[in-house]
Formats: structure tokens, C-alpha cells, sequence
């Protein structure tokens, strides 16, 4: 009975890590993978997997040499000192309304997709945000109510897609690969990738045991991975990159994975899953968004969520990404690019080396044999560097727009 205790907390949190990072980054993957081809593509998912893990372990380490219920904010406060702090706060909003444009341009483009084309992108946005925000103002109760309706639909769908579309895969198309472009896709997958942001409420949850902590991000970054492997295999066995349709010209057009299945599938119901299985995707992981972003505007301008107040906080989230989203019809992938390229980078790449090596070398919190991720120096030095690559990367290709 005590390893099944055991377990159950490990498997809760392996869950709960798993929710966090499967989402919209999902959709954007194989569009953004795609020019590299599958076999380049899942070589940098491994990478991507096994630095996101490490970085999560080292903000765990983190975690336990600060007070219970510590949040990034605070971590960077007390080891990056005001400047980390006030870096860690306009980051963290940045991340949030990139993150939301990409959900409300992707949203209402699958909407409009569900409806059969019948109003304007513009409108299926607007329904879309207007349909899902009264959800978020109700509360947490009814966004957990929501949640766990259209969780069913994720899963459900996921598995049904997998069924009906593995016979259309094409393996001959699996064969391409232009190992110079996989690099390009980094930003996208550190947005996929991420789920630091849970560790310290995983720290509470557990008790604040390391070792079950450990085990559950292990279990619980593995559970995506494999989830995006089938995924990609899919799409791209089935979508080719080149041609009219394919996924180069997707990419061009700011589409999710789901959208040049209309054109490369001869059975209409696995397009039609596909659109179902984005719009679950998109919605869980939009209204779980909203709610985190009203509670943190909350805490950080002190303001009550109750009455006018609270539709004020509400306002500040739904209505300049969706103006933005409405301005710029193509955002999608850009938005998931902004946010993992810069936000995700820093906060979850950058950071967790650099307060790892300022509380291990500078304030001396780590006991010696403590470390929860060996290699010392030129570990964290390479970590570091990997994070200036994908930095390069999302800043260059930037530059090279205009």
C-alpha cells in the first residue's frame, strides 16, 4: 500500500506536468519541424526534451533552498537580485500575451474551420473570445468544470485521429530531410516544451519531496514527447513539405499542423477529427491561460477579483491580444515563436542555470553531493550556451524579416 501512495503522487504530478506542457505548442510543431523533415525534426525533440528536463530539475534544486510556496518571482529576486526580478516580471507578461494572441488567432481560424467558412476570420475570432471569456470571469470552478469536458475531447480525439489516419502515412515522405533547418524550429519547441512554471506548486503538492518531484518530471516531460513523436509522424507521413499545400507553405500562411490535411487526405473524417482535436487543444490550454493570467495580474497590481474590478482584470486580458490577433489574421506561429523564442528561453532556459550557479558557487545553499543534476560548471556553462543559441536563432531570423 505505501508504494502505491508512492506512486499515486508521482503519478498525480507526472499528470499534472504532462497537462501543463502538452497544448498549442502541439499544433505549431510539425509546420514548424516540418522543412527540416522527421528524422532531423525528432532529433531536435530529443535535445529539446533533454535540456528542458534539465532545466526543470536545476529549478527544482532551486526550490528547496527557498521558503515554501516561492514562486520564479521570488526565486529571482532573492538570487538574480532587482534587475532579475524586474527582467522575470516583464518576461513573464510578455510570455502570457504572446501566448494568448497565438491561442485567440489560432482559435479562430479552427472555429471558423468547424463552422464550414460560413463568416469572416475576423468574426470567428471574436466569437471565439467572446463564447470562452465569461468561463474564465465565472472562476476557477467553472474553468475545472470546462476543463474536464474538453480534456475528454483532447484525448478522445488525439486517439481517434491516430486510428483512422495511421493508413494514410506515407513513409516515403518520412525520407526527406534538410538538416540545416532544424535548428530554426528551436523556439517553437521551447514553447511545447515548457512546464517549469508547476514545479514549485508540485513542490507544495508533494510535500516537498524531492525524490517523488524528480520522478514525476521524469515521467511527466516523457509523456509529451512521445505524445509529439506520434503527432509529427502523422503529419508528416501523411502532409508533404514541399508543394502547393504543404508544410513550407503553412508555415508562410501562419496555419496550425491540422489545415493542409484538407488538401492531402482523400477521407474527410480525418480532417474533420483533426479540427476537432485542434479546437479541444486550443481551448483547454486558452482558458487555463486566461485564469492564470487574471490571478497574476491580480496578485501583482493588488487588485480584488470581485465586481467592476474584476471585469477591468478581465478586459486586460482578453482585449489587446485579440486586437492584436484581429490586426494581424497570420500570427499564430509567430506568437508561439515570440513567446518560446524570447520568453520561455529566459525564463526557463536562462534562468534556471543562472540561479543554480549563484546559489551553488556564490551563496553556498547547495550541500556538497546535493546537486540534483551532476557536471558541475561546465554542465551549467553548456546549458547556458544552448540557451545562446536559441537566442541567436529567434534574433536573427527576426533581423532577417526586415
Amino acid at each position: 500500500m505505501r508504494v502505491l501512495h508512492h506512486m499515486g503522487h508521482v503519478f498525480g504530478g507526472a499528470l499534472l506536468i504532462a497537462g501543463t506542457t502538452i497544448g498549442v505548442g502541439m499544433l505549431a510543431l510539425p509546420v514548424a519541424t516540418g522543412p527540416a523533415g522527421f528524422l532531423p525534426s525528432v532529433s531536435v525533440y530529443f535535445i529539446t526534451w533533454l535540456f528542458m528536463l534539465c532545466t526543470g530539475l536545476l529549478m527544482l534544486e532551486v526550490c528547496t533552498w527557498m521558503p515554501k510556496d516561492s514562486n520564479l518571482i521570488t526565486m529571482a529576486g532573492r538570487l538574480l537580485g532587482k534587475p532579475g526580478k524586474a527582467l522575470c516580471w516583464i518576461v513573464y507578461l510578455f510570455l502570457f500575451v504572446t501566448v494568448m494572441i497565438a491561442h485567440v488567432a489560432g482559435g479562430g481560424s479552427v472555429l471558423n474551420e468547424l463552422i464550414g467558412r460560413t463568416i469572416p476570420d475576423w468574426a470567428a475570432m471574436v466569437i471565439y473570445v467572446v463564447a470562452f471569456s465569461p468561463i474564465v470571469y465565472l472562476g476557477a470552478h467553472s474553468v475545472d468544470r470546462l476543463n474536464l469536458g474538453l480534456m475528454v475531447g483532447v484525448i478522445g480525439s488525439y486517439l481517434l485521429f491516430i486510428f483512422v489516419s495511421h493508413d494514410h502515412v506515407n513513409t516515403d515522405l518520412l525520407t526527406y530531410a534538410n538538416w540545416s533547418k532544424a535548428w530554426l524550429a528551436l523556439p517553437v519547441l521551447f514553447t511545447a516544451f515548457t512546464y517549469q512554471v508547476i514545479i514549485p506548486t508540485l513542490m507544495t503538492y508533494m510535500d516537498r519531496n524531492v525524490k517523488k518531484v524528480r520522478l514525476a518530471i521524469l515521467f511527466g516531460t516523457t509523456i509529451p514527447l512521445a505524445v509529439y513523436l506520434v503527432w509529427e509522424f502523422l503529419i508528416l507521413g501523411i502532409v508533404p513539405v514541399e508543394g502547393p499545400g504543404g508544410l513550407i507553405e503553412a508555415g508562410k500562411l501562419g496555419h496550425n499542423a491540422v489545415m493542409p490535411l484538407k488538401q492531402y487526405v482523400g477521407n474527410a473524417n480525418i480532417f474533420a477529427i483533426g479540427k476537432y482535436f485542434a479546437f479541444f487543444t486550443l481551448t483547454t490550454s486558452y482558458i487555463a491561460l486566461a485564469l492564470a493570467f487574471l490571478d497574476f495580474l491580480a496578485d501583482g497590481l493588488k487588485i480584488k477579483k470581485k465586481g467592476f474590478k474584476k471585469v477591468f482584470l478581465c478586459l486586460l486580458i482578453f482585449v489587446p491580444p485579440t486586437l492584436i490577433a484581429l490586426t494581424y489574421p497570420d500570427i499564430f506561429l509567430k506568437s508561439l515563436g515570440y513567446a518560446g523564442g524570447i520568453s520561455c528561453a529566459i525564463l526557463f532556459g536562462l534562468f534556471p542555470p543562472l540561479m543554480a550557479w549563484i546559489g551553488r558557487y556564490k551563496k553556498g545553499y547547495a550541500e556538497k553531493g546535493s546537486e540534483l543534476i551532476p557536471g558541475g560548471r561546465p554542465f551549467l556553462i553548456l546549458l547556458l550556451l544552448f540557451v545562446a543559441l536559441e537566442l541567436a536563432i529567434e534574433i536573427s531570423q527576426e533581423i532577417m524579416k526586415f
